[in-house]
């Protein structure tokens, strides 16, 4: 979904108290705003950049590295879009909304960072070609979306990385028609899940020499989520064969699930509501939520039965909308790596 979180629906106007809007305000409703329809065919380029008319809108990367030494790292850059008004601008009355993430995983610590900025001063924002997307000094740009740099420091850290699409982008749902609740709301989403990644990390104890590979997904709608959805659980999982693999199930009076199979020979299949299965099997407490960190992930159709492992299970986002997200092992009838985003564990959940 990923995470795909559409956080900056934090700087809209709140919610009326006492009535379900669905996690941060996401099944509120979205008058005036454009809307995804399945008959709209996605064109790259053009929509590597930002659609204005719709409400919420991210470029969200995350990757699975390793230094010289094995160690395994996490990284992730998230640049989200969030508009007060269906339209673009420029000066400070632009209707345009954005908030940046950037954090680093290792075994033993999490590292995290945000931004927050307006739209219409050149402060965020994105264009299609030549690719660019960014918010304040951090950048995510190149000549094209399959040649990309990647930039970003927070207090404790800092990564410079160069990525390099190995594969096709990947249209999830009906040819970029996500849906997301049995009452029909739904995005347009897709992926590039096969980035080679290589560059440099800055952490405390020294810089790090990394190599991996990135998974990044683009998503935009205006009203995402029914209004009981309370939050959702998005895996993107790398399978040693070749294979891959994006699922999510969103919470609510009865869960939703959907899926997205990548074969290694290209092929991509998309699985609708109940195919996909996640149960948690591990509870741990961290920033005082409670949050499972692992998980039985299944996919019977193409014989997926795993166990989903966090790497460091404290890769709490401490941002404006708090939420889990970090790197995971794979083990079971598939062996790999992946990336668990979770959202909407309240205090005693």
């Amino acid at each position: 979904m990923n995470a795909r979180l559409w956080l900056m629906l934090l700087l809209l106007a709140a919610p009326s108290p006492g009535l379900a809007q669905g996690f941060a305000g996401l099944g509120s409703e979205a008058t005036g705003f454009a809307l995804p329809s399945p008959d709209r065919v996605l064109e790259f380029p053009a929509d590597h950049g930002a659609h204005p008319a719709f409400r919420i809108e991210w470029w969200y990367l995350t990757a699975n590295m390793t230094g010289p030494d094995g160690i395994p790292y996490g990284l992730q850059w998230t640049l989200f879009r969030s508009a007060l008004a269906p339209r673009d601008g420029q000066g400070w009355g632009a209707p345009q909304l954005w908030m940046g993430h950037a954090a680093v995983t290792t075994p033993t610590t999490h590292h995290v960072t945000e931004r927050l900025a307006r739209g219409g001063i050149g402060q965020a924002g994105v264009t299609a070609t030549p690719f660019a997307a960014w918010i304040d000094d951090w950048t995510l740009q190149g000549p094209d979306f399959d040649h990309l740099r990647l930039t970003a420091s927070g207090p404790d850290f800092a990564y410079e990385v160069d990525l390099q699409a190995k594969g096709p982008l990947i249209l999830h749902g009906r040819n970029g028609y996500s849906v997301k609740s049995a009452q029909g709301q739904a995005s347009h989403y897709y992926s590039q899940p096969a980035f080679a990644l290589s560059g440099l990390l800055d952490l405390p104890e020294g810089r790090v020499k990394v190599t991996g590979t990135a998974w990044l997904d683009r998503d935009w709608s205006s009203q995402p989520l029914a209004q009981d959805q309370t939050g959702w659980d998005w895996f993107s999982l790398s399978f040693d064969s070749g294979d891959r693999l994006m699922g999510f199930v969103l919470r609510g009076e009865a869960d939703y699930s959907s899926a997205t199979w990548i074969g290694a020979d290209g092929a991509v299949t998309a699985f609708a509501d109940g195919a996909f299965q996640a149960r948690p099997l591990d509870w741990h407490e961290v920033a005082g939520r409670r949050v499972p960190v692992v998980w039985q992930v299944r996919l019977p159709d193409r014989g997926v039965d795993v166990t989903v492992r966090a790497l460091n299970r404290d890769a709490w986002m401490e941002t404006s909308v708090p939420y889990w997200e970090g790197p995971v092992t794979l083990e079971g009838s598939h062996a790999g790596t992946g990336y668990l985003e979770m959202t909407g564990y309240g205090d005693g959940d």
